[in-house]
């Protein structure tokens, strides 16, 4: 092991430079820690990595503001983190159980020279959802890029065991929340514009014992089809992210998710290991770049450590 930057001089402990990217990152077995609902990344004994010490920034997206849900934790987190080092003011949606996690992405944002506004609350609603949207515009001046991200999950072994509650939650947080920030920030949002869903491939290909979630995540896909095709006459590109298993609060948190399997996470891909947030986050950087992806909306892109999925 090495030390390596950040990009903003902390040192982070990386493998040898020439050591491939896929193979610097942990593989199996994790710690077996299961987590409380929600789940913090600041309880967490072995941390996600959302760093990126081998990105490098290039300006992209320079005077730009973002508006990110779940931003506090996973991928969320790390994609804020790269938004400020290309050079947007980054707004971050998260519970108030996650306050902790939160003010450690306002830390590394402003540590880059970047503006970060936290807006704890719930987006299982409208109301809040709205209220989110016009704060970063009352903040920023501007809204460019809308990262609907925020999930809820639970794994259950038998569909009878899949209460009305977890349904009403999941797709609250997951699809509805999705069409109340589109709906919310479509008016205030300018050609060039970027709208951003993470999605999964348990959408694409059903995830196991997850029935509602996978179903939110194939609406995801299917709500983004959509919207690309209506919105790309206002200049405004739709695409989304289906990640693989990524080690997150996420799963160490799913109360059907023993700790055995937390240990064994994402040891079935090709890969053999779960993706690390900072392996996914570029991702989303190129969505949001007018310059990288400017031909390309409706797409939903898989990064699921080399599973290939037809179609």
């Amino acid at each position: 092991m090495q030390q390596d930057t950040d990009g903003n001089g902390r040192k982070i402990s990386v493998a040898s430079a020439s050591t491939p990217q896929t193979q610097k990152e942990p593989s199996p077995p994790y710690s077996p820690q299961k987590l409380s609902k929600p789940g913090l990344e600041a309880d967490m004994t072995q941390k996600p990595r959302w760093q990126a010490p081998l990105y490098k920034a290039a300006g992209k997206l320079e005077g730009k503001s973002a508006l990110i849900t779940g931003g506090d934790s996973g991928i969320g987190k790390a994609v804020a983190y790269l938004y400020a080092r290309e050079g947007a003011d980054v707004a971050i949606v998260y519970l108030p159980q996650e306050q902790v996690d939160a003010e450690e992405v306002r830390a590394a944002v402003e540590a880059t020279g970047r503006r970060c506004l936290l807006i704890p609350g719930d987006v299982r609603t409208s109301a809040f959802c709205r209220e989110a949207v016009e704060r970063v515009v009352a903040t920023f001046g501007r809204l460019d890029i809308l990262v609907s991200n925020a999930a809820w999950q639970d794994r259950q072994d038998d569909i009878q065991d899949l209460s009305d509650e977890q349904i009403d939650r999941t797709f609250k947080t997951n699809i509805y929340a999705y069409i109340y920030l589109v709906r919310a920030a479509v008016p205030h949002m300018k050609p060039g514009s970027a709208i951003i869903a993470t999605s999964s491939v348990a959408g694409l290909k059903g995830g196991g014992s997850l029935y509602d979630y996978s179903a939110t995540k194939g609406a995801i896909d299917s709500f983004t089809k959509v919207l690309a095709k209506e919105l790309v006459d206002k200049g405004i590109r739709v695409n989304n992210v289906a990640p693989g298993p990524v080690w997150s609060p996420l799963n160490p948190a799913d109360r059907g998710l023993p700790p055995e399997e937390v240990a064994a996470f994402g040891k079935k891909t090709p890969m053999g290991r779960a993706g690390q947030p900072e392996e996914i986050a570029p991702a989303y950087v190129f969505f949001a770049s007018d310059a990288d992806s400017s031909f390309i909306s409706g797409v939903v892109l898989e990064q699921s450590g080399g599973e290939t999925m037809a179609g």
